[in-house]
């Protein structure tokens, strides 16, 4: 069975930049649905059903891309922008949509260690 062409580009391309795993995109989603609320690591764990140490990591990893703010050590927020809102908007209907395909897309993507590396070299101006 052929696979059809990725319906949203721009969501496929914020995915293959920005987001490691499935976890990191729930994540992003569970910040994004309730903008006015301050995640705790513990609840933001909890609610992705992963150990603290895994959903510090994942939070800030998404505070670093700029996605997550941080409203102090413990405590993380969604970090909107007139630029980010409508892409993260277009991401939540895409997964609601398709999860399937884009949890599979996710898994086939370079490890997180190689992207970090890559990361290493990209010039100051790409990153802000």
């Amino acid at each position: 069975m052929e696979e059809q062409p990725n319906p949203n580009r721009t969501v496929y391309d914020f995915i293959e930049r920005e987001l490691d795993s499935v976890p990191h995109l729930e994540a992003l989603l569970l910040l994004w649905n309730n903008p006015s609320r301050a995640w705790t690591v513990p609840e933001m764990g909890q609610a992705l059903y992963v150990n603290d140490g895994f959903a510090r990591d994942i939070l800030n990893n998404l505070a670093r891309r700029h996605l997550a703010t941080r409203k102090d050590p413990e405590l993380f927020g969604y970090n909107g922008s007139p630029e980010l809102d409508p892409i993260v908007a277009a991401l939540d209907t895409e997964y609601r949509r398709d999860l399937i395909r884009i949890s599979r897309f996710i898994h086939s993507k370079a490890s997180p260690g190689v992207r970090e590396f890559a990361d290493a070299f990209r010039f100051k101006k790409d990153r802000e």
